[in-house]
């Protein structure tokens, strides 16, 4: 028998507001356990919670770039269940009036493109973090760090849509992308800031109706995200051909031992027992604010990729690397500002510049190297100041102290020789030293010009022009 798989997502992400949702502790990672807490996030006895307009303005921006329709009118809710890391034994969420309903996001897989429909995006606080000693499942103790409870969490819920693991993995690289991109979360994973609860099921292909899913939990990257959805695809798939029954549950993910364990039975929605929030107001999101963040919307990653390739004539992986990040399309655009030919600049920032950050794992906005001195490096090149090669040298040093590149050429002794008479000098060296290549290139054979320009840019220390090397080479051997 065929089957099909069906999964939707529930994506969780940390707001990177200054301070909790309903407090003013800062809302910061990796502070000592317990030292950004408050009467207020602790939930004790005679606090009251107060909004963070910030949070929310984040919701309808993020709403505003999926597609969603803004609530004009929406409120908050208690979600009742007993867990270590909740201190207040509930958490406070959105239930049925969320601040954004519907909504997409495009994913593209294969060269296809698909919309990933969304069902909601709300608002609520985020818990504390259980430190286990050991795995989850084979811990002997459990410690509490409440510095978390309280942060503004981001949840979007998907639909249905997604019909293997491979698109799950995709959806979730083009939400962090998007989320990145509007600067409302950083979105670490290995930091908690953004993570993801998978339900999955499967169904005989042709059917219409869902299968009995199971949620999986613990998954830290995009790649386990995929990896453990193939596994429990793999395992429901088994139980379905053995006669088997599939339970609903929640189930965890082991990493080490690439499989899912049960956790617990899935909970059912009633036994939250959600009712509205008593403590705080709702929240009316007037139209002329919703129309003053939609003004602010930046171009977005998706459209960037698709005006790239038909501006500048770019690839599509080619596009899709370059809108990256933000921060790494906008400098490129600024690039493009000043200096036309799209390609040497797409050439050096995919290239050496990605090489760099790669290496020293640190992003584009951390270094010293800016769009002008890019530029300014990219034309000494063309003026025949500096080589190629010399230009892959001096690019760290840019990257690391933000000097100019010709500064950084002179300090380094490694500015371009265009002097002929200077490189006369290399080049009758070089022919001395080679007799054989001289006499194999006087058979005929071009490949012995080669060698001769690499003595000559070894005794140069690359420094020698290759365009006069080549020219003054090629004279003395016709004049022999």
């Amino acid at each position: 028998m065929e089957y099909e798989t069906v999964i939707g997502l529930e994506v969780h992400a940390e707001l990177s507001t200054e301070s909790k949702l309903f407090c003013g502790c800062a809302n910061r990672f990796g502070a000592p356990p317990n030292s950004l807490v408050c009467p207020v996030c602790l939930g004790l006895p005679g606090v009251l919670p107060v909004v963070n307009r910030k949070a929310v303005e984040y919701i309808v921006l993020v709403g505003l770039a999926v597609g969603g329709e803004i609530a004009s009118y929406s409120k908050f809710d208690r979600k009742n269940y007993f867990y270590p890391d909740m201190p207040k034994n509930f958490q406070i969420s959105q239930y049925d009036l969320p601040l954004c309903d519907g909504g997409t996001v495009r994913i593209e897989l294969d060269g296809l493109k698909k919309d990933i429909r969304l069902k909601r995006v709300h608002l609520e606080e985020d818990t504390g973090k259980s430190v286990h000693g050991g795995t989850i499942d084979s811990s002997d103790f459990t410690l509490e760090d409440y510095n978390r409870a309280g942060v503004p969490l981001m949840e979007i819920v998907s639909e249905p849509d997604m019909r293997s693991p491979a698109e799950a993995h995709a959806y979730m690289e083009e939400l962090h992308r998007l989320l990145r991109w509007l600067g409302v979360s950083d979105c670490k994973m290995e930091e908690g800031s953004l993570r993801c609860d998978a339900n999955i099921s499967v169904r005989s292909k042709g059917e219409t109706a869902l299968g009995v899913k199971t949620e999986i939990k613990n998954m830290n990257s995009f790649r386990s995200v995929e990896a453990a959805l193939a596994c429990e695809e793999k395992r429901q798939i088994e139980i379905l051909e053995n006669g088997g029954e599939v339970l609903q549950e929640t189930r965890g993910w082991n990493e080490d031992r690439c499989i899912t364990f049960l956790m617990r039975s899935k909970e059912e929605v009633q036994e939250y027992r959600y009712f509205p929030e008593p403590d705080l107001v709702p929240i009316r999101v007037e139209p002329e604010k919703i129309e003053s963040i939609r003004a602010g919307l930046p171009e977005l990653p998706f459209d960037r990729q698709a005006r790239y390739m038909e501006q500048y004539n770019l690839e599509a992986d080619t596009a899709k690397a370059l809108v990256q990040s933000r921060y790494f399309s906008d400098f490129f655009d600024r690039c493009i500002l000043t200096y036309k030919e799209a390609r040497a600049v797409v050439n050096w920032l995919l290239g050496d510049v990605s090489k760099f950050l790669n290496e020293n794992n640190i992003e584009l906005e951390k270094t010293g190297v800016t769009p002008q001195s890019l530029v300014e490096m990219i034309r000494l090149i063309d003026d025949g100041k500096l080589s190629g090669k010399i230009a892959k040298e001096i690019l760290p040093e840019m990257m690391k102290s933000g000097e100019p590149p010709a500064a950084i050429a002179q300090k380094m002794g490694l500015s371009q020789e265009s002097d002929e008479s200077r490189i006369l000098e290399w080049v009758l060296e070089a022919l001395r030293e080679s007799p054989d290549a001289v006499a194999e290139y006087r058979r005929g054979k071009e490949k012995a010009l080669g060698f001769i320009v690499g003595q000559v840019m070894k005794k140069s220390r690359g420094q020698a022009n290759p365009g006069i090397v080549n020219k003054l080479i090629k004279q003395e051997l016709d004049k022999s």
